[in-house]
């Protein structure tokens, strides 16, 4: 029985527990005509919490240090020559010893020693398995049992089950929370041991980026400017909001004041479409369709536009996030209360003019917040730069030619057979600790925005 089976068993056994809670609650609610202190349905989700909730912690329990035991138990039966094995080598000893166990082919012919050591680990899983099952069930037939002796019209099930969803509501949060802390430790931890190689300045304002070998550059490692990142990434995400900004707007302006109800049905889902289609589309659309087409109008009016360069890259991610902005907007706008369009209309102003004068700056906190929040958001983009921006790592000022961004510098130091303690890949650390405080800059400042400036309506 694999794990997701047993998750599933014990998901029935739970609703059945609810059933037997609820039933019990109801019953003795009849015989003993008392007012119960919660409705039947609390007393249904105590039972299933006591019958689930201990099995599930033998379960986790048993899956976070089951192969540490495990592992350890067959290290004791490996020959005394072993003994001394560490680090890689004992790594490989044991995936070799765990393919045996599971059945999986290996290469060579297996020694007398890996045969017993895999049946031992084989033995050992099997035997656990066996025992997390048998407690599993121990415990929650005794939590189920335990429950339903319990309940009476005294007994406050409410009051327990809103306590054992918050503290739940409360793990997720700091689990979420830790996650996020550990990932920007872990960044900074990497970014120092770059800056060890490499000088922060030159890495912050350098305007040469070529992260090889050389005799020249930073400590004979290379040049690692930012600059040149920084300037493509800013003037792709310039151009992609040059594209979202007033198509989005106009869009929510359109679809909020002017259309239909029927219109407005149709039409905006099928324009929050978009930002569901994978980035890779839009990267491929750009590198077959954009491109091409930016660089044979080039041809026909005399300017020179190669097909990967900022500006595919630009238009082609202001596509993509037109539904963003759109999306936002509209529902900032709608928020501006008919009260105020009414007035503005009862004083003789025509229709624009009423969005002009009236809609659009009571709407204008929340609008310019979408626009920074589109903003990050284009900043962070990867799939379509890395296809269609040309991956040149040069600074000027030619939308144009190709470009290189942050996003793409990252992915290309991080591809391939490379050694992760050398400055050319911990500079991928640094890069995304870099994009990692300008999105949140962008973030806090559009909060800010929007609740400094933002208007409470009835």
């Amino acid at each position: 029985m694999n794990n997701w089976v047993l998750i599933c068993v014990l998901l029935m056994l739970m609703a059945m527990a609810y059933q037997f809670g609820l039933s019990r609650s109801r019953s003795v609610a009849g015989a003993s005509q008392v007012r119960m202190h919660s409705r039947p349905g609390y007393y249904g989700l105590l039972v299933a919490l006591w019958c689930g909730l201990p099995a599930l912690a033998v379960f986790l329990l048993w899956s976070l240090f089951e192969p540490s035991i495990i592992r350890s138990a067959v290290l004791d039966q490996l020959p005394a020559h072993l003994a001394g094995l560490q680090g890689a080598e004992l790594d490989v000893l044991m995936r070799r010893i765990q393919q045996i166990a599971s059945g999986f082919g290996v290469a060579g012919e297996p020694e007398a020693y890996e045969l017993a050591a895999a049946e031992r680990m084989r033995s050992l899983q099997d035997t656990g398995r066996l025992a997390m099952i048998a407690s599993m069930a121990a415990l929650g037939l005794a939590g189920l049992v335990y429950t339903l002796r319990r309940i009476s019209p005294k007994l406050r099930a409410r009051n327990q089950v809103e306590t054992v969803f918050r503290v739940l509501l409360v793990v997720c949060s700091t689990i979420a929370i830790l996650t996020t802390v550990g990932i920007v430790l872990s960044m900074v931890g990497e970014a120092l041991h770059f800056f060890r190689f490499v000088n922060p300045a030159d890495f912050f304002f350098g305007t040469v980026w070529n992260p090889r070998f050389s005799t020249t550059g930073t400590g004979g490692q290379g040049d690692f400017g930012l600059l040149p990142l920084l300037w493509g990434t800013l003037m792709v995400s310039f151009i992609a909001l040059l594209v979202a900004v007033p198509a989005g707007l106009m869009t929510a302006v359109y679809m909020a004041e002017y259309a239909p109800a029927w219109l407005r049905a149709v039409a905006k889902p099928v324009i929050e479409v978009l930002a569901g289609v994978p980035t890779i589309v839009y990267g491929f659309f750009a590198l077959v369709v954009v491109g091409p087409f930016f660089f044979g109008a080039g041809q026909a009016v005399g300017i020179d536009i190669r097909a990967t360069s900022a500006l595919t890259a630009g238009v082609v991610m202001g596509i993509m996030i037109i539904p963003f902005v759109s999306s936002l907007s509209d529902d900032i706008i709608t928020q501006v209360p008919k009260t105020m369009r009414d007035g503005s209309l009862g004083l003789g102003a025509t229709k624009s003019e009423t969005i002009r004068k009236v809609v659009l700056p009571a709407a204008l906190p929340g609008i310019v917040g979408a626009f920074l929040l589109a903003a990050s958001r284009a900043i962070g983009e990867t799939m379509i730069v890395v296809l269609a921006a040309g991956n040149s790592p040069v600074l000027h000022a030619n939308p144009f030619e190709a470009v290189s961004t942050v996003t793409v510098t990252i992915v290309n130091q991080l591809t391939g057979d490379t050694d992760f303690a050398s400055p050319q890949s911990l500079v991928a650390f640094a890069l995304g600790l870099t994009l990692f405080v300008i999105t949140l800059s962008l973030n806090v400042v559009a909060l800010y925005i929007v609740r400094k400036y933002r208007e409470q309506y009835e």
